[in-house]
């Protein structure tokens, strides 16, 4: 998620309409193995039953899936050559930064 905003930042105040493909492809790599991690912990034991936050790791992992389709779309529309994919990135960072607040309050429930 820090080199997303980093990503957002540079784009904003970047002169040039377009960032290094290396750099957003490196951003979805780390994307993509922070999910399957993700996923691969969720089949430990359950956590957070007491304070019923049990399924926030679940509800998490949805919301990245979702923030990875946002971002898969506005990379594909990017390729065809449309311009305005600002829409799409800022659904993408939405979902990405509601996954991220919600398995925040996963890992922290007693």
């Amino acid at each position: 998620m820090l080199l997303g905003s980093v990503l957002a930042v540079l784009q904003l105040i970047a002169k040039r309409p377009a960032l290094p493909p290396w750099l957003t492809a490196l951003h979805g790599l780390l994307a993509v193995g922070g999910f399957v991690v993700l996923l691969l912990a969720l089949r430990g034991p359950p956590r957070g039953v007491a304070s019923g936050a049990s399924a926030f790791g679940l509800i998490a992992a949805v919301l990245t899936a979702l923030a990875a389709v946002a971002g898969g779309s506005a990379l594909a529309a990017r390729l065809r050559g449309k311009r305005f994919t600002g829409v799409l990135v800022g659904v993408h960072a939405t979902l990405a930064v509601s996954a991220v607040v919600i398995l925040a309050a996963y890992l922290f429930a007693a």
